[in-house]
């Protein structure tokens, strides 16, 4: 048939599948190579403040490095949010989704991934990835042959994660959930207006009125564009007051002090600067749940690495418990403390003016390794490979600890509040009530019908009755005239 003519197959929709995920993973290495690029200008940065002959400058710089870099992440992540929303709608649409509801989760699940790797991929780096693949002395690791892997600071990268998060999550809250949503709206509906002017030429009309009229002026406004906007930006929000709050314990205060703001921003731009929305009945916020579900049991996990692997916890836990003398945190950054032969530096990397008067023989570095006198020098210690089993454990632990007590939680508090369960069981019965009194109604009245209906028949089969006998007793009357005819008949 026609239609099945018409319908598209595998084969016609296989291209749209192969662009998707082409661009997808395109677009997840674009965010990839910005974050790297903003560590490699942490690392050249750093090495060019390093040889200042301002004493201040070489002072501050890894605050100025991180500040930059920051700023730098900040901008990159709002340029590309907004790229990445305009190419999440048209790979979804080169899809040919069959149905308004496939097209809107699939857009919402591409639009998702792509602004959630963008936000989030330079706090990874920060709280997994930096200071974990920076070698030792002696034997550091470089990039572009002459620049090392920049390393945490000396008390660790969980206060420089602190600072990402902050400077991050309330740049993006302000300028693009606050300034955005109120500029971009009147931006539009000014180059719409020059638009129109330019394309349609002032009538003259001596009865327009100077007044405009009311559709005249909804007619000027931005059109309702959808509130997958809106949930994306309490999404993103959620992911960062969630996934990292163990190193910002203050997000989830600024959170509430955003979407206070955001409340009377969206009140006033659905109010005055967009047309009114169409009306949609919806059973649910559909796909929104399930992705906020997700996250709710990736942050468990996220926290628990943050917690294990960025933070000093547990190495104060088991130096604490395992190897203090006196069971108290004296003698911690010891402990923590490797040692270098200095002779085993290779040429060239030897620091060329020592601030030290005499000779310096060994020096210590952050790390768990063994001494230079040791059979297998400089190799991982016992102490490393049991803080990392500790850490390890604690993850588990935590992660099902989180998730049984969520589990528990959930059942001990219902969805449904046990006065409004009540109500609605009483609405229920009450609806049974009328429904069982309208069926009753309905047969009585169906009863009533039937024994009408019998009665007439009852009434009709007896006045068949009596006509069929007068009709009878009318054919023998005239049958015995008939007869006494007949013999008169004879009889002359």
């Amino acid at each position: 048939s026609q239609d099945e003519g018409e319908k598209l197959t595998w084969n016609d929709r296989m291209p749209g599948y192969a662009a998707n995920f082409g661009l997808i993973l395109f677009m997840i290495m674009l965010t990839f190579s910005a974050v790297f690029g903003v560590i490699v200008y942490r690392i050249t940065t750093a090495a060019a403040l390093s040889f200042s002959t301002n004493e201040t400058t070489r002072s501050n710089v890894r605050v100025t490095v991180t500040a930059t870099a920051v700023i730098i992440n900040l901008v990159v992540i709002l340029i590309l949010d907004e790229i990445y929303g305009a190419v999440a709608k048209w790979l979804t649409e080169i899809e040919v989704p069959k149905t308004e509801k496939t097209f809107e989760e699939r857009l919402i699940l591409k639009a998702f991934l792509l602004k959630f790797v963008n936000s989030y991929a330079p706090i990874f780096y920060v709280a997994f990835f930096k200071g974990r693949f920076v070698g030792r002395p002696g034997h550091y690791v470089y990039v572009f042959d002459g620049y090392r892997m920049e390393e945490c600071a000396p008390g660790g990268c969980l206060m420089e994660l602190c600072i990402q998060l902050s400077i991050i999550m309330l740049g993006k809250q302000l300028i693009q959930n606050n300034l955005f949503e109120i500029g971009i709206p009147k931006l539009k509906k000014l180059f719409r207006k020059l638009k129109d002017e330019r394309t349609e030429p002032k009538e003259m009309d001596t009865n327009q009125s100077k007044d405009p009229q009311q559709w005249d002026l909804d007619y000027a406004l931005e059109p309702f564009t959808g509130l997958t906007p809106e949930y994306m930006e309490m999404i993103i929000q959620f992911g960062f007051v969630t996934l990292f709050v163990a190193s910002f314990p203050l997000a989830p205060v600024f959170a509430l002090l955003n979407n206070i703001i955001e409340v009377r921003l969206d009140a006033k731009k659905f109010v005055t600067e967009l047309r009114r929305p169409d009306t949609v009945r919806a059973k649910d916020i559909g796909i929104w749940y399930n992705i906020l579900s997700g996250i709710g049991k990736l942050s468990v996990i996220i926290n628990a690495f943050v917690i294990a692997v960025t933070s000093d916890f547990i190495p104060r836990l088991m130096y604490q418990y395992a190897y203090s003398q006196n069971g108290t945190m004296h003698g911690f950054i010891n402990h923590t403390l490797s040692y270098f032969n200095v002779s085993h530096l290779k040429a060239g990397t030897q620091p060329e003016n020592s601030p030290f008067a005499q000779d310096v023989l060994f020096c210590r570095f952050k790390d768990y390794r063994e001494p230079p006198w040791s059979q297998n020098q400089y190799e991982f210690s016992k102490q490393y490979w049991a803080v990392l089993s500790a850490r390890l454990a604690f993850v588990i632990l935590f992660q099902n600890l989180v998730m049984f007590l969520s589990v528990l939680v959930d059942w001990m508090i219902p969805d449904i509040p046990k006065d409004i369960s009540e109500q609605i069981k009483k609405e229920k019965s009450v609806l049974i009530d009328f429904f069982l009194k309208e069926e009753h109604e309905k047969l009585k009245l169906i009863e009533s019908f039937i024994a009408s209906d019998k009665q007439k028949h009852k009434s009709g089969t007896k006045g068949k009755r009596i006509r069929a006998a007068s009709f009878c007793q009318f054919n023998r009357s005239q049958k015995g005239s008939v007869a006494s005819f007949s013999s008169q008949h004879t009889d002359v």
